[in-house]
């Protein structure tokens, strides 16, 4: 078995892993740092959760304490950019905990927050630019930094900025970067335009594929259920409601369902929390602490955080809404089984929501586990059970009728959301008994807005 100690690291490297009981590398990272070390350009294909961070961040750190070089006023001696403020933000704190025993200085750049600061750090001078593509390219427009002394360039998360539409913010980039310098480039798959970048960028690289294009982790013990849109809160809701489900990642397609699902949660007596991007950035940290530290156990997310979120005790990922992307999938599930440990991925699916399932089944080379029902007015019966794989059966209509009803019962003796004590119907007032017209909320949206999909609207009644 390998060990950090044979990688070559120095010992300050290694003294930072022993303080952080690190001492057996991943498979991307006992690939990646030798290569790495000696100054090659290098392709990684590899899912999140596999310790990519550490890859580049180790040797990448040796790499620069070794040359005795400083970084000039206004300018970096590495630069990595990254798709989202969370996983910049983490990436960041990363190189601080490697490099605590290095004279090294790193500061990270993105935006939601004030430009100032950061270009009062950068006019000093930085060794480790951290930064995502959108407020890198403000700085650069405005003066405050230049790359033309950057030795090391990192590209992470590569498809997931081409999803986020940063290709070409990428692109206006590049041609500020030094001919000579040494490239990583990092990607969870690899479609044909990352593909085209990564020949672009990368000269004569070494090529790590920890698992093949698109599987996911294969400790993450993933399900599906369907269910009718209108039903979806209250079989969360009923979900959340076991012991099991510790630590819990939710994605929704939208930033307002985002809100609607915390708002409903809320309204049942399960404390949540919403990280998407009409948030301010205090308000998606805040939301983030409380869900490290556990005064949340539930974290409701928009993709946006889909690979920005680096915590390590997330026990489930709930896809509330099916993303319309498969990739994302992929992405999504990441979030638990970190670190080696086992996670689970429960996926609800409603009628409309069928072609993105088989799109998903396509791409992991591999059919969902599946229970529930798409009759109308129909609940899974014991979503607990089917939630944790217990009862993969379906079932007769009937009962699950007399399900609904029972769970309606709860969730109205415990009163509408905050939002919608005032002006009835107006925000989803809990889920709707059999044979009653669903909350506009509870369909409101069937599809994001890559419009895919209509938007449902309720008639005046």
């Amino acid at each position: 078995m390998t060990h950090f100690n044979e990688l070559g690291l120095g010992a300050p490297l290694l003294q930072a892993l022993a303080a952080e009981q690190y001492v057996t590398p991943t498979p991307i990272q006992t690939r990646s740092i030798p290569p790495i070390l000696a100054g090659r350009d290098l392709c990684g294909i590899a899912q999140t959760g596999t310790g990519k961070t550490a890859a580049f961040a180790l040797p990448l750190l040796q790499r620069l304490s070794a040359s005795g070089s400083r970084a000039q006023p206004g300018s970096c001696r590495a630069l990595v950019l990254s798709p989202t403020r969370e996983l910049a933000s983490q990436i960041a704190e990363s190189f601080k905990t490697y490099g605590r025993h290095l004279k090294l200085s790193s500061t990270v750049v993105f935006g939601g927050v004030s430009g100032r600061p950061q270009a009062q750090a950068l006019a000093r001078g930085v060794d480790i630019l951290v930064a995502t593509p959108g407020r890198l390219t403000d700085h650069l427009n405005a003066g405050a930094v230049r790359l033309d002394r950057v030795e090391i360039f990192v590209l992470d998360e590569a498809d997931r900025m081409l999803d986020m539409g940063f290709i070409h913010a990428i692109r206006r980039i590049l041609p500020r970067l030094p001919k000579s310098r040494q490239n990583l480039f990092f990607s969870a798959t690899m479609p044909h335009e990352i593909a085209r970048l990564a020949d672009e960028l990368l000269r004569d690289p070494v090529k790590v594929t920890v698992t093949p294009g698109a599987t996911t982790a294969e400790k993450v013990e993933q399900r599906v259920i369907f269910v009718p849109a209108s039903s979806k809160r209250a079989l969360l809701a009923d979900i959340l409601s076991r012991e099991e489900m510790a630590r819990t990642l939710v994605f929704t397609r939208t930033k307002h369902g985002a809100d609607r699902v915390v708002r409903h949660l809320d309204s049942v007596g399960i404390r949540a929390a919403a990280i998407h991007g009409n948030k301010s950035q205090n308000q998606r940290e805040r939301a983030l602490d409380g869900f490290k530290s556990g005064r949340n156990r539930v974290l409701i997310a928009t993709d946006i955080a889909a690979r920005g979120i680096d915590i390590d005790a997330i026990t489930h990922v709930v896809n509330f809404d099916l993303p319309n992307i498969p990739e994302t999938y992929v992405h999504r599930i990441g979030r638990t089984a970190r670190a080696g440990a086992a996670g689970i991925a429960i996926s609800f699916c409603d009628a409309e929501e069928k072609t993105y399932l088989r799109d998903i089944e396509k791409l992991i080379r591999k059919a969902l586990p599946a229970s529930g029902s798409l009759e109308a007015g129909a609940v899974t019966n014991g979503p607990f059970h089917a939630a944790l794989g217990q009862d993969r059966a379906r079932v007769p209509h009937a009962a699950s009728r007399g399900q609904l009803r029972a769970a309606a019962a709860r969730y109205d003796a415990a009163g509408p959301p905050p939002s919608a004590r005032h002006g009835a119907r107006r925000q989803g007032q809990g889920a709707s008994a059999a044979g009653a017209v669903p909350d506009r909320d509870a369909i409101g949206h069937r599809r994001g807005k890559d419009g895919a999909g209509n938007r449902w609207r309720s008639r005046p009644r």
